[in-house]
């Protein structure tokens, strides 16, 4: 069993950057691939990024690539996403989650452990 947390959302200007983290219980940690995604209000959940447990194969959307960067730090059981050059589209909800069988996916189903959220507002 893993449980996530996650911390670091706020508002921020347009232009501007946040680091999010996810703090991970559990033993196991090292083991998994890592995921971050978002949910606007009367959207769908989306992915943004993924991370292999390795922190050596990282992918992300399309949307924020070249903006985010997804980093793990296995000794402190701790993933991170550093969002730069934030845009008003980029507000949600983002949830940290943890995949036991790093099946390199974007789909939300293929993960099996979910932090409750931290909100990121982007004002233009």
């Amino acid at each position: 069993q893993v449980q996530l947390v996650e911390s670091g959302g706020g508002l921020v200007q347009t232009g501007g950057s946040l680091r999010l983290s996810c703090a991970a219980s559990g033993r196991t940690f090292n083991n998994y691939e890592m995921g971050w995604f978002r949910q606007a209000p009367g959207k769908e959940r989306e992915f943004v990024a993924r991370i292999m447990w390795g922190g050596d194969s990282t992918y992300y959307a399309d949307s924020v690539k070249g903006r985010f960067i997804i980093f793990r730090d296995n000794a402190k059981n701790t993933v991170y996403l550093q969002m730069n050059s934030l845009k008003p589209e980029d507000t949600a909800v983002y949830y940290c989650a943890a995949d036991r069988y790093s099946r390199h996916s974007y789909r939300t189903e293929s993960y099996d452990y979910w932090g409750q959220g931290t909100q990121v507002t982007v004002s233009s």
